[in-house]
């Protein structure tokens, strides 16, 4: 059962990159692109399982040498004009992450929404929503094309697990791609690296 799970987990991300949208994603790259040569702080926020995708992703960033840092921890600097926010929400409407991509919006920080809805409260406010296929704990996907054209019936995995999985996947294949851009080694990678750990 488990390895079944695994397989279906695996066929709906891989089956997801078909419905990414090239032009959102190269929107986001050039977003992180513009942070990194301005040397802007970004913001990465996201709650519960979203949230540790997130931070899986900032430390990725802080390794590449983006000045990144984690919505919640007690490091974080003020946000301010010209920064990049990033809000990771499947539903879009988990409200702690809505209230800060307010609050960043309000101080003139751009922000990119991972969401698999863009009409929600999240997308509304983003200036840039890259939209990942997912189910969330709010949907069973009745409405959505992921039960027609992913061919899943009773998903294996609970609430927001195939957004959580498909994005963590998305997010690094983002990180590929702007080590491949700024031409950044694994090398220099690994010595910006933790050297003191528990």
């Amino acid at each position: 059962m488990a390895l079944q799970a695994m397989r279906e987990i695996t066929n709906f991300i891989t089956r997801a990159t078909e419905f990414i949208e090239q032009s959102e994603v190269e929107s986001f790259i050039n977003e992180l692109l513009n942070a990194y040569k301005r040397k802007s702080k970004v913001l990465v926020m996201g709650a519960g399982r979203s949230g540790l995708v997130g931070k899986a992703f900032a430390m990725r960033l802080l390794h590449m040498g983006f000045n990144s840092y984690v919505l919640g921890e007690t490091i974080v600097p003020s946000v301010t004009r010209g920064d990049l926010s990033i809000a990771i929400s499947g539903s879009g409407r988990t409200q702690v992450i809505v209230d800060a991509a307010e609050a960043a919006k309000r101080v003139g920080s751009k922000v990119v929404a991972l969401t698999t809805f863009e009409d929600s409260p999240i997308g509304s406010i983003a200036d840039l929503v890259v939209k990942i296929p997912g189910r969330s704990k709010i949907s069973k996907m009745d409405n959505y094309f992921a039960r027609q054209i992913l061919g899943l019936h009773e998903p294996f995995a609970p609430l927001g697990t195939l957004f959580e999985d498909t994005t963590m996947i998305f997010l690094d294949g983002i990180v590929y791609s702007l080590m491949a851009r700024l031409n950044i080694t694994e090398e220099e990678m690994k010595n910006r690296h933790a050297n003191v750990e528990l």
